[in-house]
């Protein structure tokens, strides 16, 4: 089945591409490679909150958030590559979640991002990862997350 066909099935729209927040561009193409970066979770252009996992933001809140992250990544890699039928799976995950000080729960949050590459790839999309806590994020943003997809 199709990237295209699976999105269908699953009822999932990607979004726009996200304008770049800085001096740097959505994703780009290296040896059969698609590399973004980090996408904070806009909705229409939009962060959805602001603050820190832990305090401001809940858990739940910010693995939605980081499904979003996601969704966004894959629309800037297939918007690179030339369409999302141009994306073979997911090879690295790399998440931040804006912790409040004591909050150990980033490999929860970013579970957001991988169950959702999961569903749309299959074993396609299992990865490696990292999760990590930071202090602060771009705009005020609880998550980020950076994918690298493999070309078709």
């Amino acid at each position: 089945m199709s990237v295209a066909a699976r999105l269908t099935e699953l009822g999932i729209e990607l979004p726009a591409v996200a304008a770049p927040v800085a001096a740097y561009v959505p994703a780009g193409v290296h040896a059969g490679l698609v590399y973004t970066s980090g996408q904070l979770p806009f909705v229409d252009g939009a962060l959805p909150a602001v603050g820190k996992v832990g305090a401001e933001v809940s858990a739940e809140e910010a693995k939605s958030y980081a499904r979003t992250c996601a969704l966004n990544a894959l629309a800037a890699a297939a918007d690179a590559a030339g369409g999302v039928d141009r994306i073979a799976g997911v090879l690295r995950v790399g998440g931040f979640v804006a912790s409040a000080e004591g909050f150990t729960g980033q490999p929860g949050v970013v579970n957001g991002a991988s169950d959702v590459l999961g569903e749309i790839f299959g074993d396609a999309g299992r990865h490696v990862r990292a999760a990590v806590g930071v202090a602060e994020l771009p705009l005020g943003s609880p998550v980020e997350v950076e994918v690298t997809f493999l070309l078709a």
